[in-house]
């Protein structure tokens, strides 16, 4: 009897363990002052739910991350929870990504093996390429269920010069991820979709761009009924995160991206049903934010040596530290963070390789510890000779990190 009372506890934990699950949407090339001015009904009620936020995407500007504006990197700013310097995609044909900075899908192959992954997408190169399906060097992931490359079927959806072939696409796919997600409710899914940019591109700040954003904003409503249905009848909590991959330039009309002015940097976020934490409601969030608190809501713990190389801050649950930076001058290396938890200690972590971005283990120095509150810390280069450091601080919810090169 004991014994079957132990295993009926280990099946409901587990239960309420796979009860959490989250969706993200990426909707392409919607700058944030745009998108502000839009009426976005559907995405307004979900925002209600979690919250609204400006964000960035580009890494930071003029800084070792600094990453070009353009799709492929945004998309993988998100799905690696990091900037262009590890993930190692500048551009859209996705030369050499380094997939030794897991993508959120192969965090839930090794960590959540159990999971149910799904993506549901308007472009074939985020399965193959950018997460790297059945490709050694990417783990071998293998997603359990997939919906894309409809933009090479050209007998079923004819290219047309208007671009409304990629509009029908999406229509596909949003179709079919609102009713998956009804039926099978997968932990883990990716809607893509790219209509919203390729009329940006050919019209610019204009009633035809503002007119896809609507039609944007009509399929999110269908998604979002999918999650209400699955919470209210199947018990579930469900977590979305709705953004954008660039914004565009002011210089062309909004018909160009890639730079690293303002309106080509600055996004957007939309979480439904969360619970926004002080980082989110204080500070400018990233694109880079969105892959740890996805992993937190779902209550998969991050090995450390993996933590230490994410570049976001979970927008949910308690943090500690945020926006840290360092200033070398000479030999004295200064770091400094805003803490979020004034009270909690910090410790300073110090690596001078940089084995990790081809598949190692670096070997991490603690240099010392204070009080948060405290903001900053001074490191004495001459005991540990070298032309390239990371620095990690600590917290006790979240750590950052930073490169630093002679």
């Amino acid at each position: 009897m004991k014994n079957l009372l132990v295993f009926l506890v280990f099946i409901m934990a587990s239960a309420d363990a796979f009860s959490q699950k989250v969706v993200f949407v990426i909707i392409d090339g919607v700058e944030a002052e745009v998108f502000e001015r839009v009426a976005t009904p559907n995405l307004d009620a979900i925002a209600k739910t979690g919250g609204y936020t400006r964000a960035y995407v580009g890494g930071e500007r003029g800084g070792y991350s600094e990453t070009p504006t353009i799709s492929a990197p945004g998309y993988n700013n998100l799905l690696t929870g990091t900037w262009g310097n590890k993930h190692n995609v500048w551009g859209n044909s996705i030369k050499a990504p380094n997939y030794n900075y897991w993508s959120a899908f192969r965090f839930l192959e090794e960590l959540a093996p159990a999971k149910e992954t799904a993506i549901f997408s308007t472009w074939l190169d985020n399965r193959t390429k950018l997460v790297g399906e059945g490709l050694q060097a990417a783990g071998n992931v293998m997603i359990d269920y997939h919906f894309d490359g409809f933009e090479l079927d050209e007998k079923a959806f004819p290219h047309d010069k208007e671009r409304l072939f990629i509009h029908n696409i999406d229509e596909h796919v949003v179709n079919e991820a609102s009713r998956y997600i009804k039926e099978k409710g997968p932990d883990f899914s990716w809607v893509y979709l790219e209509y919203t940019d390729d009329l940006g591109h050919a019209f610019g700040n204009s009633e035809t761009t503002d007119e896809s954003i609507r039609m944007a904003d009509d399929q999110m409503g269908r998604i979002w009924k999918a999650v209400q249905y699955r919470q209210k009848e199947k018990g579930e909590e469900w977590m979305i995160f709705i953004t954008t991959d660039h914004g565009r330039s002011a210089e062309s009309g909004g018909k160009d991206h890639g730079g690293q002015s303002d309106r080509e940097r600055e996004t957007w976020i939309v979480m439904g049903n969360g619970q926004p934490n002080d980082y989110f409601k204080d500070y400018q969030n990233g694109i880079v934010d969105i892959l740890p608190t996805a992993l937190r809501f779902m209550d998969i713990p991050v090995p450390r040596e993996r933590a230490y190389e994410l570049d976001g801050v979970p927008l949910v649950g308690k943090v500690s530290i945020a926006q840290p930076k360092t200033d070398l001058a000479g030999n004295k290396l200064r770091v400094s963070w805003e803490a979020i938890d004034q009270e909690g200690e910090v410790k300073i972590l110090l690596a001078t390789t940089n084995n990790f971005e081809a598949g190692g283990t670096d070997t991490y120095t603690e240099i010392g510890s204070v009080k948060a509150g405290k903001e900053a810390f001074e490191i004495d280069l001459k005991k540990y000779p070298s032309d390239f450091y990371k620095v990690v601080i600590e917290g006790k919810y979240n750590s950052l990190n930073r490169w630093v090169k002679r």
